[in-house]
């Protein structure tokens, strides 16, 4: 089926949805790449245009990449609900927009229809909205997940403390742990990208993060960025795992580059459920994910990289994580050329995931030869913490010594709480001033590091 629309003297023709779709995407330098982006912000319009009148019922009638030859397609198709969709069966992209910015249309509105939308309807009505549209939907729909701590409230914000170390040197990795601790930092998740993949050093880093924890009782969850078949190596050693780590995305053929199937992203998921170690909830999986991962592995079938971002939350959707990110400016300038694209992005993908009912954060990030600056960075955090993003990273100074590239710091947690008065995980926040590190308003205390200090060198 071709759609098609006319702009003064020109008529614009889209031979199939994905081209349409991709057409009507803001610019980014990952679809010119991919040869599928508007060649003019004429044909944009034109295709925005196009899109906005489309049934949304058309996502159900034509797949983007077959059904038969694409696992994250019949997982689409297969747990469509379509009583949650009967409500908004009769809109168009348009009027779906209309829809969920409308003040009739409230949470629970939201969430009732959550099981019925699909990844294409969601990337599809992104691609019409300002990003005021997409902050403002994206707050009406709170997702709440829990293992040791709450993640997700409205009002709260949580941060993956993240302190990596270039030779995995435990007590380097512990002292930027304190750091980010006493900074208030960790309530989501305190997550190490390991610089090797050894059983050895792994499961040493998981063995101090526990000691810590039960040592000075702490409402916390831990996870090693490792591959999904590590961790599943380490549950079998008897190694202290809290969260599954995986990066995952959009189509069969990207997730066979990262090594996983739904087969085996199932497994492991049922293996760390059995361990039983989540103490208020049992969400025990942790996803990253991000714009160009499938362009990157030649795994896009044509699609633009929103669409295909969009479409690894259905596989997020499927596991009930305790935390999804899209590292949203790491793949580098190839894909996100700036930081206007990257803002846009970021937006686009929490927006997305929050309709398809997964707790999104944001590793709000660049590489260091994007156009783009800790400015650019500051104002994505800002947008972000409006829309009440889950969690972002902290990070010692913003700079991630192992992995080279700037994100966002612990002060710059302490920034967006103090501006958008945002707290804390609960559990965490309970924590902090037994540990006398903050007040009962939330703000930093001059806390004794002495017994810290003391575990260190332990």
């Amino acid at each position: 089926m071709s759609w098609f629309e006319t702009i003064g003297a020109r008529r614009y023709r889209f031979d199939d949805l994905k081209t349409l779709l991709a057409r009507a995407s803001p610019r980014r330098s990952g679809d010119e790449l991919a040869g599928v982006a508007a060649s003019t912000e004429e044909e944009r319009v034109a295709a925005k245009m196009a899109l906005a009148n489309l049934p949304l019922r058309s996502f159900l009638d034509d797949a983007l990449i077959p059904y038969e030859s694409d696992e994250v397609t019949r997982l689409i198709f297969d747990t469509h609900d379509a009583q949650a969709f009967a409500p908004i069966a009769h809109l168009t992209v348009g009027e779906f927009r209309e829809w969920l910015l409308a003040d009739t249309t409230d949470t629970a509105a939201l969430e009732a229809a959550t099981s019925g939308i699909t990844p294409e309807m969601a990337a599809a009505v992104s691609k019409l909205m300002r990003n005021q549209d997409l902050i403002l939907a994206a707050k009406k729909r709170p997702v709440i997940t829990r293992f040791r701590t709450t993640v997700g409230l409205p009002g709260h914000l949580s941060v993956r403390l993240q302190p990596n170390h270039p030779t995995d040197d435990v007590k380097g990795i512990a002292a930027s742990m304190l750091d980010g601790l006493l900074y208030g930092c960790g309530d989501a998740v305190i997550g190490i990208n390991p610089a090797t993949d050894s059983p050895a050093a792994i499961g040493k880093l998981l063995a101090m993060m526990d000691d810590f924890r039960q040592r000075y009782d702490v409402p916390m969850q831990s996870c090693v960025l490792t591959h999904v078949t590590n961790t599943l190596t380490a549950i079998e050693q008897g190694a202290p795992v809290d969260l599954v780590f995986q990066s995952i995305a959009g189509t069969e053929a990207a997730n066979a580059s990262f090594g996983v199937t739904l087969k085996l992203l199932e497994e492991a998921h049922d293996a760390a459920q059995s361990l039983k170690r989540g103490t208020v909830g049992d969400n025990v999986m942790y996803f990253e994910t991000g714009q160009g991962s499938a362009l990157s592995a030649n795994a896009h079938h044509s699609v633009d990289q929103q669409t295909c971002e969009a479409r690894a939350y259905a596989v997020a959707r499927r596991f009930k994580p305790l935390l999804t990110n899209t590292v949203v400016g790491f793949i580098g300038p190839e894909y996100l050329y700036d930081g206007r694209q990257i803002i846009r992005a970021g937006l686009e993908d929490h927006f997305c995931g929050k309709l398809l009912g997964v707790p999104m954060g944001c590793d709000i990030c660049y590489t260091n030869h994007a156009e783009a600056d800790q400015d650019d960075m500051d104002t994505l955090l800002t947008l972000l913490g409006a829309a009440n993003v889950n969690f972002i990273m902290g990070i010692p100074g913003a700079d991630d010594v192992m992995l080279n590239y700037q994100s966002t710091s612990f002060h710059d947690a302490l920034y967006i709480r103090r501006v958008l008065n945002l707290k804390r995980a609960p559990e965490f926040e309970a924590w902090l001033q037994k540990m006398r590190v903050t007040n009962d308003q939330g703000a930093l205390l001059s806390a004794s590091r002495q017994p810290l200090l003391e575990w260190i060198e332990a």
